[in-house]
């Protein structure tokens, strides 16, 4: 079933998706954008534009990126690649999660446009909780929760925009600081695969290593180097490991 049709049951769904602005991922986040706001304000950016990358650059660590090079003065052509590499990242989510809130009937514009909202808080939220939706009523749910979220923290941005200046510069840093500490404690919670969880771990400790050998392309190595050190680890140690198993357990 889609957005285009406005039943009563489709909407009772979207609503149950929109109060997933109430969890503690969406709280989060929410919490975090007051911190962006500070960092849009003390860049320069202007009320009007930190709310329009909020809703038109869904992610934060990309409007983060986007943030910061343009106060820097970087080059747009710099600018663009630097935020298309961070926004890669969403692609594997994307792909993982489409299948599972699509149905035969869903339009593929509708899907490519939910697309925009799917980031690390909308598709934690929605891998923990889609299986508890009729399937026909998955993308409106998703739509719920992802369309309320982003246009509750575009508004708030513009509301706190000002209000964050009172903020001592300390409190405004922990507001943003609670983003990544909710993203690596999601990520390594939602990570069902030994593979992942070493990949993940490979990154943490290369990461930090690397920006002082390579800065500017640290995390672009961690994330490639880091997810291809670990298939390899997984494809040569532990797959045979798990054909031992299979094979002892026949």
């Amino acid at each position: 079933m889609s957005l285009l049709r406005a039943d009563p049951e489709s909407f009772r769904w979207f609503r149950r998706g929109a109060r997933g602005i109430f969890s503690l991922p969406a709280l989060i986040l929410m919490t975090s954008f007051v911190g962006f706001a500070a960092f849009a304000l003390e860049a320069g950016i202007s009320r009007g534009a930190a709310m329009f990358m909020t809703l038109m650059v869904w992610a934060l660590p990309a409007k983060m990126i986007l943030t910061g090079m343009l106060a820097s003065g970087a080059h747009i052509l710099a600018i663009i690649v630097a935020v298309s590499l961070s926004s890669i990242r969403m692609m594997p989510m994307v792909a993982s999660l489409v299948p599972e809130i699509r149905t035969p009937r869903t339009p593929v514009w509708l899907l490519l446009f939910l697309s925009h909202f799917i980031a690390i808080t909308a598709w934690v939220f929605t891998t923990q909780n889609i299986g508890k939706v009729p399937r026909e009523h998955r993308t409106v749910y998703f739509a719920g929760f992802a369309i309320t979220l982003t246009l509750t923290n575009t508004l708030l941005v513009g509301i706190c925009y000002g209000l964050v200046e009172t903020f001592p510069p300390l409190v405004a840093g922990l507001l943003f600081f609670l983003t990544p500490v909710y993203f690596v404690a999601s990520i390594w919670a939602t990570s069902r695969q030994p593979v992942l969880r070493l990949a993940f771990l490979i990154g943490v400790v290369g990461g930090p290593l690397l920006s002082m050998v390579v800065p500017g392309l640290d995390v672009l190595i961690a994330g490639l180097g880091g997810g291809t050190l670990a298939y390899l680890v997984d494809r040569l140690v532990f797959s045979g490991r798990r054909k031992r198993r299979e094979g002892e357990s026949r």
